[in-house]
């Protein structure tokens, strides 16, 4: 990785949230920390003030675990992305810019990976891969029958049970969406341009 360092020999690193893509923080790096960083899978930077390597979450326990490390098109400054281990700020905020860091929909974008390696993969026992290897019919009777129980379970007051086949409905429809060459991406693109009308 070749890598353009100030004149204090460090490389300013963006944090930013694997799952969510929501900017954590802002911290620098030397070699020496990247190296360690790449090695540990534990986020290191140099702190300028205390002149020496600091590992994020030595003190605290919220580590940054490291998950991917590329460097910009001017080899000035790293994008590193992370899952955090709770919050990343020293004022116990997610971020530090006081910005709430939640999981929620990203997840959705891990899931459509998941789903794309089971079928792709060699196992034959996957449940997604047999689905998919079954054809077009299958997954579509599939989301329709779960579509079915989301309604009658719409109709009891079982809030468990509703979310579980909510669940399961959201679960083929990516199926479904990807056995057509599209991704939920697809679907709120359309859903964007529908609200400017």
């Amino acid at each position: 990785m070749e890598l353009k360092l100030n004149e204090m020999g460090l490389i300013p690193a963006v944090i930013q949230d694997a799952n969510t893509l929501k900017v954590l923080m802002l911290g620098y790096m030397n070699k020496e920390s990247l190296k360690q960083t790449q090695e540990t899978k534990k986020v290191t930077f140099y702190s300028r003030s205390k002149k020496r390597l600091w590992v994020k979450g030595e003190e605290s326990g919220n580590f940054l675990n490291l998950v991917s490390l590329e460097n910009d098109c001017d080899n000035d400054t790293l994008l590193i992305k992370v899952k955090p281990e709770g919050p990343t700020c020293h004022k116990g905020t997610d971020t530090c810019w006081g910005e709430v860091n939640e999981e929620g929909i990203s997840f959705l974008n891990e899931l459509e990976e998941i789903i794309k390696n089971r079928r792709e993969s060699d196992n034959e026992s996957s449940y997604v891969k047999s689905l998919f290897e079954k054809g077009m019919n299958k997954i579509a009777q599939k989301v329709g029958e779960e579509a079915v129980e989301v309604v009658i379970e719409a109709k009891d007051n079982n809030d468990k049970l509703f979310l579980d086949e909510s669940a399961d409905l959201l679960f083929h429809y990516l199926i479904l969406l990807q056995a057509k060459g599209f991704k939920l991406s697809d679907i709120v693109k359309v859903l964007e341009l529908r609200n400017k009308c």
